[in-house]
């Protein structure tokens, strides 16, 4: 039996799993195969393929504490649960090849996990409670303990409940010794959306969705439910809950990060969005950035005015920076606010906060509309699998799923998306519901089909179908989720599980 289900804290009651509903293969076992054909975490292949990975010999380590901590956010002073008693944890940084060895220690009142958003790593350290690991108990300390196999800008967060919605999570900076890129400084910026203490907490929010909007019940009283918000970019509504506040690296707008640089220097921006419902559109007022990787993957270099990013997204853009302040502005797309932070060179006067724009239009684009370099494409071949991932659900009842599937925790493997070891796996997105959705599957990049960016996380709006390849060559069993916390809360969710 495998040991990590025998828990019933698989995120939440209220979790969805998908189910398939086409296969390529003739050969494809059985939704219902037996434990004893799944590649479990524990499986001996997990530590073989780890062991091809690149190795440096070197270890790199970091401590994390998850606990309560007092803070103050938007001028209200609140407690809320993070990583070393910051809003934002420590920044990671190491290189490809580097075994990672991070030291969890759990002061929470409740479980938790560590997801490692974005890398291909061994299933064991993927921090899914119950998929790929036991959850950490309160009092008890967990550690991880993997190598880097591929450079990027990435990060991570819990994987328990709603708690990355607090203040768990943080970047992750794999350098790459042989960096082609030519800049002289990097910034990394994380974006959240935030209510944590101001209006409620993250759980009070996604219970109040779950009561749906039906209109004749509504009690009009409803103080997290976002009525009203729209964005063409995303296909419609823009999002499902009010956020009081919107942070840059921490900071609100009455108090920015100003990040030091001289004329003429180009900065490698690192942008991470870690909010729970909200998308981003980034830009410098007056100036283009050009968009060099996307999920950590290089593409085709591209100057835009300004990009969108959905929550789990990472986007590497070069600003060369000019005399005096520059802001980096980012505005919740489709949302009132605005976050943002300054360079400055050591001259002139920072803008009043009250001028920024509330627009940034002009050439805008997103990681999925943009082009994987030629280095990273995936070789020609044609697709061993092709499964089905349907998004279903409504606004009306708030029961997101995939395929229609609602996860049940006691049969987490109910309607999995089975795939072999070596297979080309096609996967076609079909958005059935009128919200848009920022899907992301564990373990993987896949590549977006047309040449489109190597990816973890793609945007997939309303009626829209999004298709997508990827080599299955890590073994065990991976999430595909929506990285819409009150969505994946919510049920839209599943399951890529390797079989025998």
């Amino acid at each position: 039996m495998n040991q990590f289900l025998t828990r019933r804290t698989f995120l939440g009651a209220s979790i969805a799993t998908a189910t398939t509903v086409a296969l390529a293969a003739c050969s494809t076992p059985s939704p219902n195969s037996r434990p004893s054909d799944r590649i479990l975490p524990d499986d001996p292949m997990i530590a073989k393929v780890e062991a091809r990975r690149p190795a440096t010999g070197r270890r790199s380590t970091q401590q994390l504490n998850a606990g309560a901590f007092a803070t103050s956010v938007a001028g209200t002073t609140l407690t809320t649960w993070g990583y070393n008693g910051s809003l934002t944890g420590p920044t990671i940084r190491a290189a490809v090849g580097d075994r990672l060895e991070v030291a969890v220690s759990n002061a929470l009142a409740e479980a938790t996990t560590v997801h490692w958003h974005g890398l291909a790593l061994r299933n064991d350290a993927d921090g899914v409670p119950d998929l790929t690991q036991n959850a950490i108990a309160p009092g008890s300390d967990f550690n991880y303990k993997f190598r880097l196999n591929r450079p990027g800008t990435y990060w991570y967060h819990s994987h328990a409940e709603m708690q990355r919605e607090r203040a768990l999570y943080g970047a992750l900076i794999i350098e790459d010794p042989k960096e082609p890129l030519s800049y002289d400084q990097d910034w990394v910026i994380v974006l959240d959306d935030w209510l944590d203490g101001i209006t409620g907490t993250p759980q009070e929010a996604l219970d109040e969705l779950s009561m749906g909007m039906n209109m004749s019940g509504m009690d009009m009283t409803m103080k997290h439910m976002l009525m009203g918000s729209h964005s063409s970019y995303l296909g419609g509504d823009a999002g499902d809950v009010t956020m009081p506040a919107h942070l840059f690296n921490d900071k609100t707008t009455s108090d920015a990060e100003i990040f030091a640089s001289r004329p003429g220097n180009r900065i490698r921006l690192r942008i991470i969005n870690a909010a729970g419902d909200t998308a981003y559109r980034v830009g410098v007022p007056g100036q283009k950035i050009t968009l060099t990787h996307a999920d950590g993957f290089p593409v085709k270099h591209q100057d835009v005015d300004a990009v969108v990013l959905a929550m789990g997204e990472r986007i590497d853009a070069i600003l060369t920076v000019a005399t005096g302040f520059t802001p980096v502005v980012a505005l919740p797309e489709g949302k009132k606010g605005v976050a943002h932070g300054l360079i400055s060179t050591g001259t002139g006067t920072a803008p009043d906060t009250n001028g920024l724009p509330t627009v940034l239009d002009g050439k805008v684009t997103d990681g999925g509309r943009l082009k994987a370099h030629e280095s990273v494409l995936l070789s020609p071949r044609s697709p061993n699998r092709v499964h089905t991932m349907r998004l279903t659900g409504t606004m009306a009842k708030y029961d997101w799923g995939i395929n229609g599937r609602r996860f049940d925790m006691m049969t987490p493997f109910a309607g999995a998306f089975e795939v072999a070891v070596n297979d080309r796996i096609q996967v076609k997105i079909i958005n059935q519901t009128k919200m848009w959705h920022p899907m992301h599957l564990h373990g993987h990049t896949f590549q977006i089909a047309g040449d489109g960016a190597r990816k973890d996380t793609v945007i997939v709006r309303p009626n829209e179908t999004v298709t997508f390849e990827f080599d299955a060559d890590n073994p065990g069993q991976w999430l595909a989720h929506c990285h819409n916390a009150y969505h994946a809360g919510r049920g839209m969710m599943g399951v890529f599980s390797y079989v025998r």
